[in-house]
């Protein structure tokens, strides 16, 4: 049996505590079912940056691209400007690699309460498809007259019919494994351009798949459905930046930051797809032990379902479940317990 060789990036903040507490576990996961994997880690991130000027080395790709796969802590850091960690190693792994597909479930699970009236266990059981390497957090644009009283910025949104057609189809692939049902994100009554493209997009690719009933969401009435009628949603196909904002919803709407797990994935063998808790680094709570490790514990059972070793994705994920589910299950702050990150872990290791 091949060994899967996985890039491990801590990263900064709590993401090295949740990477290093939970990697046992997943280790435990992995042999009771029969696989193995390797990692090698990297230090990179904000540290890095703060002492070379850089936050990875300019030959990181070409270390990174051997891998399976790759898994991400966390990554931001009060000294230094967020634009600095998306564009000096998020983006570049994410764009180099070819990672379009951003998949972002939204689960209630059972034993979590959501902040929503009247919504319990499995209610609101949605996925998320967010286009990954163009749309708005493409790098087009520039900033002139810097200073003066005519500065001016520009910052472009590039949509191509490659870029759109594939994360499209890609949900719509999605849709007809699920519910049936896709939910298509634009803001086409003032983005006459761009989004009217998107719309465009999403007719043709929809011919190709009759079966899926399809719904069209402004970006606003969108937010606002998600907390009004969630439990509505299946597949919900948007861009990079109206993926990036709606899915904090679902996560808030679902019980925690803390419990959302995310993929960054090129869905050939050509790339490493990257793998990532979505909570940040969260520099307030960082060396307290409280850190929930259940995002980044949900991000492995994602990347182990891509690497296609479902038994210990399973395990993972059904792990998680049954702990939510017992009322007498440690938790961490953020879910309204009083336990730290290496108790949660430990009894998530009773459950495999």
């Amino acid at each position: 049996m091949a060994t899967h060789d996985i890039a491990v990036i801590p990263g900064d903040g709590i993401g090295p505590e949740v990477v290093d507490a939970a990697l046992p576990l997943v280790e435990d996961a992995a042999a009771a079912s029969g696989v193995t994997f390797e990692t090698t880690r990297f230090e990179w991130g904000t540290e890095y940056y703060l002492d070379h000027g850089e936050m990875m080395p300019e030959d990181a790709l070409d270390r990174l691209e051997g891998f399976d796969a790759i898994f991400l802590g966390a990554v931001g850091h009060p000294e230094v400007p967020d634009h600095v960690t998306l564009h000096g190693l998020l983006l570049p792994i994410r764009k180099g690699f070819d990672q379009y597909v951003c998949k972002r479930p939204n689960v209630l699970f059972e034993g979590i309460e959501s902040p929503l009236r009247g919504y319990g266990s499995g209610d609101i059981d949605f996925v998320v498809y967010r286009e990954n390497t163009e749309g708005e957090y493409a790098d087009v644009g520039g900033r002139e007259h810097r200073g003066l009283a005519h500065e001016t910025a520009v910052q472009s949104a590039l949509f191509t019919r490659r870029g759109t057609e594939r994360i499209v189809r890609a949900a719509f692939e999605a849709a007809t494994e699920r519910e049936g049902h896709l939910t298509s994100i634009t803001k086409s009554n003032a983005q006459a351009h761009s989004m009217v493209f998107w719309d465009d997009v999403v007719a043709d690719v929809a011919r190709e798949f009759p079966s899926v009933d399809v719904e069209r969401l402004l970006v606003d009435a969108a937010a606002m459905d998600l907390i009004r009628r969630p439990h509505e949603f299946d597949v919900v196909v948007a861009s990079n930046l109206f993926g990036d904002i709606l899915t904090d919803i679902g996560a808030q709407i679902t019980g925690s930051m803390g419990l959302a797990p995310s993929g960054n994935v090129h869905p050939s063998d050509e790339y490493p797809s990257m793998f990532e808790p979505v909570h940040g680094s969260a520099p307030d709570i960082v060396g307290r032990g409280v850190a929930n490790p259940l995002a980044t514990v949900l991000s492995w059972s994602l990347l182990f379902e891509d690497l296609g070793e479902r038994r210990t994705a399973n395990a993972l994920w059904d792990a998680v479940v049954d702990q939510l589910a017992a009322s007498s299950a440690p938790r961490t702050p953020d879910l309204g317990g009083s336990e730290g990150t290496e108790a949660v872990v430990s009894d998530l290791q009773s459950r495999l």
